[in-house]
């Protein structure tokens, strides 16, 4: 009997299979409620404000040692 190499349909259906999961799980990660994409535009939220009370508060240090001079 010869011996045949190469994969079988079933592991072909197999990998594919798992390969779908992951990229499902994947795309559920990163793009459902309270993914990675709501995580990233949180965090740009964040930043910008605490840029701006930083802003307001140097300002404020500005002013106060202007007044004081």
């Amino acid at each position: 009997m010869k011996q045949q190499k190469g994969i079988t349909l079933i592991a072909l259906v197999i990998t594919i299979v798992i390969l779908l999961i992951l990229a499902a799980v994947t795309i559920t990660l990163s793009l459902g409620d309270g993914g990675l994409a709501d995580k990233a535009k949180e965090g740009a939220r964040n930043y910008n404000n605490a840029m701006q009370n930083e802003s307001k508060l140097e300002q404020e240090a500005l002013n106060y040692i202007n007044d004081n001079r």
